[in-house]
């Protein structure tokens, strides 16, 4: 699938876009590959909606300890993202740090960690797919680097799309991340239940990424600010 998203963002883009063919190669290689990660984004973003709140996998009508709960659509999904954030690690590795720097480093490490835990051992998938809710963000970041890219920066798509990825930001990943730990709290009875090395990354994951959510953050409402003061 990753593979996949890749190469259709690379034809689309040479049909359609005509300045793609002036980008260096590395700003290319960067283009295709936010397209494979917005592709990503897109499809754990509806599957952990789906899974969290619509499906009857986390329930109360089904007996038993929600965090030990698995089924097969919840282990090829996780499957499908672990493909994904090792092989955009791989990418990072190879062109570092064009990709990202070590902020990305770490985060794709400790993503595809505790999502391979999750999906080899059943346990803590409630946990993961409430994370992975905030992949809801990345399509509006990479939006933003491809409008940049463009030259369009100084447009009216820019600038909505900086307060909507602002607005974004906020709901999925310092917002949902609070009540993921109001959640943890509620039911630590369960968690202390799961394997050592589980149980730790219940705790370290989310503090880790909400740690990094705020600096993220942060630069975000500045560029934003900077954005609106330079349009008045």
């Amino acid at each position: 699938m990753c593979k996949m998203a890749y190469d259709v963002t690379h034809t689309i883009s040479s049909l359609y876009y005509k300045g793609y063919a002036s980008l260096t190669k590395i700003q290319r290689i960067e283009w295709n590959n936010r397209g494979m990660s917005s592709a990503h984004a897109i499809f754990i973003m509806v599957m952990s909606l789906y899974l969290v709140f619509f499906s009857d996998l986390f329930s109360d009508r089904i007996e038993g300890l929600a965090i030990f709960r698995s089924s097969s659509l919840s282990i090829f999904t996780l499957g499908v993202s672990v493909g994904y954030f090792v092989s955009d690690l791989a990418m990072i590795f190879w062109l570092y740090p064009s990709l990202g720097g070590i902020e990305y480093v770490l985060h794709h490490l400790l993503s595809a960690t505790a999502i391979s835990y999750a999906m080899l051992s059943g346990e803590g998938q409630l946990y993961t797919y409430m994370v992975l809710i905030s992949e809801t963000t990345t399509p509006g970041i990479n939006l933003r680097w491809f409008l940049d890219t463009a030259g369009m920066k100084k447009s009216s798509a820019y600038v909505v799309n900086g307060v909507m990825m602002f607005i974004a930001w906020l709901v999925a990943r310092i917002l949902l991340f609070i009540y993921l730990f109001y959640y943890i709290y509620l039911y630590y009875d369960q968690i202390r239940q799961m394997h050592t090395f589980g149980y730790l990354l219940t705790f370290l994951v989310p503090a880790a990424l909400f740690i990094m959510n705020m600096m993220w953050f942060i630069k975000i409402l500045r560029g934003l600010r900077k954005t609106l003061a330079k349009r008045q």
